[in-house]
């Protein structure tokens, strides 16, 4: 087994709100970490909990939506799939289990627990010591799935805390909150670049579709529809776990949850990424498309700071704004030199963020001495 230094192994449980059985970024980065985690000879142990659905506020559950839930946690507990099998590859050696609730009993005893949301977090604070040193992983300002007193309430109790980007930090500092910084990690074990930027179509598009209003969907395909005034030729491929509900636009294709290698090749087949989001933690589509050689036009927002900078490795558009985002597309479609040189600045600029810097920083803190004024920066 691999250690890191001199440090033994150590106990970890990571606690997450819902089942992985649909691709989610955030859920994705915790697997990340449990899998570099037990490559270095430690225990790890990622408790998934039937809680309600995070992107539907907690009011609006009715008496159907709790039998839906009672369902699903007797469904997946017989058939296993909580897992993300069949869209993640979890080391064999991580050990996950399925839990109706996040009382302490269902959390195994451990040296470091891991919270990963607001709702985890506030179960983190009835458990017993034995539990382990209590972190908070911050990825987002849940804002958006529960009500604003509670999510905020979470970043003051006493957990230590890791945010994934600056403008968490930021936020953060404003709460009056010490945290430590560590910029998510990248798979380039997958993510690649295999067609070269200039023998793509500079009309092909590629884009997340999402069901909840913050991440834009309906900004981008406005934006698309406006640029094809411009370029009738454009063409717009949209993928993501979230069927599409309705008829496509004209121009529009869709991919439901596309198989990795599949989603690789799309990547591969755009000229532009586009990501019309009114925010992110720290998004994972645009930077893997980065990886794969995409040029972005994305919205201004903290989640995308860390490698989208304008007119060096993106160009960068208001949120809301379709107008704007339309016209860095069309800009972008019209000037090769412009599109190819923000692809591989991009491209060079995000391989900086692999998982062994990540994991090596997050294993830094866990096994460290607890310090208030902690503070780690990897990028």
């Amino acid at each position: 087994m691999k250690q890191t230094g001199n440090t033994a192994p150590i106990r970890v449980t990571f606690v997450l709100p819902l089942p992985g059985w649909k691709p989610v970024g955030g859920f994705k980065v915790v697997y990340e970490y449990a899998n570099y985690l037990v490559s270095q000879g430690d225990t790890v142990h990622i408790v998934h909990a039937n809680l309600p659905d995070m992107h539907k506020p907690l009011l609006a559950h009715t008496k159907r939506d709790v039998m839906r839930l009672a369902l699903r946690y007797i469904r997946f507990k017989a058939t296993g799939e909580f897992r993300p099998d069949h869209w993640f590859k979890v080391d064999p050696a991580v050990k996950m289990s399925w839990a109706h609730t996040l009382k302490a009993t269902n959390i195994p005893d451990a040296d470091v627990l891991i919270t990963s949301s607001w709702q985890t977090a506030e179960w983190a604070m009835t458990y017993p010591d034995t539990k382990g040193r209590c972190f908070y992983l911050i990825q987002h300002l849940e804002t958006w799935s529960g009500p604003k007193h509670r999510v905020m309430n979470t970043w003051t109790i006493p957990l230590e805390k890791i945010v994934i980007a600056p403008w968490l930090q930021r936020l953060a500092a404003r709460e009056g909150q010490e945290c430590c910084l560590i910029p998510n990690g990248l798979d380039f074990n997958h993510f690649h670049q295999h067609v070269p930027q200039e023998q793509r179509d500079a009309n092909q598009l590629l884009m997340l579709h999402h069901c909840v209003d913050w991440k834009g969907t309906a900004d981008g395909l406005a934006a698309f529809a406006i640029a094809r005034k411009t370029i009738p030729g454009l063409r717009l491929t949209m993928f993501g776990s979230n069927r599409f509900d309705g008829p496509l636009p004209d121009g529009v294709t869709f991919h439901h949850q596309p198989a990795q290698q599949h989603l690789i090749d799309l990547y591969n087949q755009a000229a532009i990424f586009v990501s019309p989001s009114w925010a992110e933690g720290w998004a994972l589509p645009p930077a893997e498309a980065l990886m794969c050689g995409c040029a972005l036009a994305v919205t201004d927002i903290g989640g995308h700071e860390a490698y989208a900078r304008h007119e060096q490795t993106a160009l960068l558009s208001p949120v809301k704004d379709p107008e704007a985002l339309a016209a860095n597309i069309v800009r972008l479609v019209l000037d090769e030199n412009l599109r190819l040189k923000l692809s591989r600045q991009g491209h060079r600029l995000i391989q900086q963020f692999t998982w062994e810097r990540a994991g090596q920083a997050l294993r830094e803190l866990i096994t460290s001495q607890p310090r208030a004024d902690r503070a780690i920066e990897t990028a």
